[in-house]
């Protein structure tokens, strides 16, 4: 366990740790041999040669480096349990000092008291819990005083924000780093806590200076979601409710904003970021973030309880094919399917509902495209994270106050068949583009893939339909199923479930026409079967043993034994 609460004081004021500022004690005791070795009733023996230019700041490091490796011996975790924890934090004071006076430290009374915290704490997390006078659970006692605690700081930031802006030069702001507007802000931070009488600890100084940095550089209270890797999306529902999806569930968050003004200010931010506007006149933006995730932004009139955000977060693990599979969205067999599908270059449409993982599975199966091959990707706001070295990334732009400049998919389309494309990717198809991008498929640019909104394939190809009407060509349905009929190869579907978890569904083939009607048929599917004890679904991938229409295409490739090896 990492040590918390502590900051130190510098020349430069308040250092905070584990956040650039300062170093945190994991970090000081890296690669650091214990300086004392057991011995006597605490394990304590003559001094060792400390580092030198040691400072009295430095001094409750040094002893935490020292004890932290030596907690389960010096304290027995069968003999530990049975104790109180005001006889362990005595007996631990005790050995603090006695290791300071060994080690010629000069330390005192609060620095005594910050080091036992941090010990006592992880010593209650390695023996499990201690006994207590009142019975009541260790755990449930850390997490109230973290919430008092949490509290605390929070009433004392809507305090300090205020005096600070008058103190500090906003414009400045802009141009410092995090780490140096860090050392300037914190000495005037100590200041204003001194001054109006606010009692912080040093934790909770570090957390004020943290938070106070987040308004001014980052995404206020957002930023430690963002910085959670469990987090995959955050939903703001208003100022005063925050939902978060951890491993496919929903939840709520204790995150909160000031006020609607706090709340909006952030979203104005988010957008202006990527050169976009959000405003009365324009209530509906979508944006991202500098990491690449995807946000979509609502303001009043339209959103009633007040400003909506919902972050769809950039994955940090570029996810494969076969990681997806050992995290049991498929089998082995569709998973080699679907690489062979990648590198034969059909015409692959990912069908599922909000938050499925369409985008994910294309950029999974995209992994297959050649490196040498020109690739065109189109978006309203840009997601995709293609690995090859030869992408273009095209983005949509709303119009301007006049209503001038828009520019939309279907212009985008239009210009990335003039841009010699090998292949291009629509990361959502929701309108009149859908008729350009199959009048691209058929005209030699094979291997183009596309995402839609969908609960079935059949379903997928109905919509598709739908929007190609919305094109206004006055095409008759024949005339534009045998459109479809001709561009796709594949339909992918894939579901996010009651479990949280992401599968895919069908892995179904546009075979032709018959009469009126587009021929399919199912080459993989997901049967449901239940749920185990811990509510997990269980299912069985089968493969519908028919052979595929592409072989023909695949034995071009050189891979048509490897895909009827697929079909089992």
């Amino acid at each position: 366990m990492q040590p918390k609460g502590f900051g130190k004081r510098s020349g430069a004021g308040l250092q905070v740790v584990g956040d650039g500022f300062g170093q945190s004690p994991a970090a000081a005791s890296t690669g650091r041999r214990p300086l004392v070795a057991d011995s006597g009733d605490y394990g304590l023996s003559k001094p060792v040669e400390a580092p030198r230019g040691r400072s009295t700041e430095n001094c409750v490091w040094e002893l935490h480096a020292i004890l932290s490796p030596q907690l389960a011996e010096l304290f027995p975790p069968a003999k530990t349990r049975t104790r109180r924890r005001g006889e362990l934090a005595a007996q631990m004071e005790d050995t603090i000092k006695r290791l300071a006076d060994i080690q010629g430290m000069a330390i005192d009374d609060g620095q005594v008291r910050d080091t036992v915290t941090v010990l006592l704490n992880e010593l209650i997390n390695l023996v499990g819990g201690l006994k207590s006078p009142a019975g009541a659970d260790a755990a449930e006692r850390t997490a109230r005083a973290t919430s008092a605690s949490n509290q605390s700081v929070l009433a004392a930031k809507e305090r300090v924000h205020p005096i600070l802006m008058e103190r500090i030069d906003a414009s400045v702001i802009a141009d410092l780093s995090r780490g140096e507007l860090a050392e300037q802000i914190s000495d005037v931070i100590s200041e204003i806590l001194v001054q109006e009488k606010i009692g912080l600890n040093q934790r909770e100084q570090r957390d004020l200076v943290t938070l106070l940095l987040n308004d001014m550089l980052g995404l206020g209270p957002l930023e430690p979601l963002l910085n959670d890797d469990d987090v995959s999306e955050i939903m703001v529902n208003g100022p005063n409710v925050v939902y978060a999806e951890r491993k496919g569930k929903l939840a709520q968050t204790d995150v909160k904003f000031r006020d609607d003004a706090h709340l909006l200010n952030i979203a104005q931010r988010i957008v202006s970021a990527v050169g976009r506007r959000v405003d009365e006149t324009s209530p509906i933006c979508d944006a991202r973030l500098l990491d690449g995730s995807r946000v979509n932004v609502v303001i009043p009139p339209l959103a009633i309880d007040g400003t909506s955000i919902s972050i769809r977060k950039f994955s940090k693990i570029k996810l494969t094919l076969d990681r997806m599979m050992d995290g049991g969205s498929m089998s082995p067999a569709m998973c080699k399917f679907l690489n062979i599908a990648g590198r034969c270059r059909l015409n692959i449409l990912i069908s599922g509902g909000t938050g499925s993982g369409k985008t994910t599975m294309l950029n999974a199966i995209s992994r297959n495209i050649d490196p040498g091959e020109r690739i065109v990707t189109i978006e309203d706001a840009a997601e995709l994270q293609l690995q090859q070295p030869h992408v273009v990334r095209l983005e949509t732009r709303p119009a301007n106050l006049e209503g001038n400049g828009q520019v939309t998919m279907r212009d985008l389309v239009k210009n990335a068949l003039r841009m010699r494309p090998d292949r291009i990717i629509l990361g959502e198809v929701r309108g009149p583009e859908a008729f350009d991008l199959l009048a691209a498929m058929n005209t030699g640019h094979d291997g183009s893939f596309g995402t839609l909104h969908a609960n079935r394939p059949r379903e997928a190809l109905t919509r598709l339909e739908n929007m190609i009407n919305m094109a206004g060509l006055n095409l008759s349905p024949n005339a534009i199923r045998q459109q479809i009929s001709d561009a796709l190869n594949l339909v992918v579907q894939i579901s996010r479930m009651r479990d949280g978890g992401r599968r895919i569904t069908h892995i179904s083939e546009v075979v032709g026409m018959e009469g009126d009607v587009i021929t399919m048929q199912d080459l993989f599917l997901y049967h449901y079967n239940g749920e185990d004890e811990t509510g997990k679904l269980r299912g069985d991938y089968v493969s519908t043993g028919l052979r595929p229409h592409c072989y023909e295409r695949a034995e071009y490739f050189g891979l048509g034994r490897a895909l009827m090896e697929c079909m089992g």
